[in-house]
């Protein structure tokens, strides 16, 4: 096995992650991450070694996701995370941490693309504003500012009003 067939395999799960996040479905996601791949694995001669792969991956994920927005915008998003994904704050109990998981789920699907990009970019992948900014290719004022709306609408979102504890999840 090459060295850059092990790398892109290091990364299929974090870009199975942001695939998810981005997209609601995990069947569009593992078809944008398949096309990330096969992309990358065919451009391969472009990626310098000296560099970190991640970024250079991501990237590719991002501009094939822009490059289908419009088939994405007519079907409704919907943004699934695992449990294993998110931390709890405290130790509540099961229910109360699944009611959570899916505030936020909810609240992340109403935030435009551009705001929950970078912040499952920066937040959920860990990733540095400099690389949240060569992924998207915007300045890295851009990409602070639109950061700093991110967590302040999502902040808005999950405390917005809240709902009947007594009422089932779909």
């Amino acid at each position: 096995m090459t060295h850059i067939v092990q790398l892109l395999t290091q990364h299929i799960p974090r870009l199975r992650r942001y695939a998810r996040a981005l997209t609601g479905d995990e069947q569009r996601a593992d078809d944008l991450v398949q096309d990330c791949l096969e992309r990358a694995w065919s451009r391969r001669h472009l990626w310098r070694e000296s560099e970190d792969i991640r970024p250079w991956l991501f990237t590719i994920l991002h501009n094939l996701f822009a490059n289908n927005a419009r088939k994405y915008a007519r079907e409704p998003t919907w943004v699934p995370l695992q449990a294993e994904d998110v931390l709890p704050a405290a130790d509540p109990s099961p229910d109360e941490h699944v009611l959570n998981l899916y505030d936020l789920q909810q609240a992340l699907a109403r935030l435009s693309t551009e705001h929950r990009q970078i912040l499952l970019l920066v937040s959920l992948e860990q990733m540095s504003y400099q690389e949240v900014a060569a992924i998207l290719n915007l300045p890295i004022g851009t990409v602070m500012s639109r950061l700093a709306r991110a967590r302040e609408h999502l902040r808005e979102l999950l405390h917005e009003s809240p709902r009947p504890r007594s009422r089932r999840m779909p």
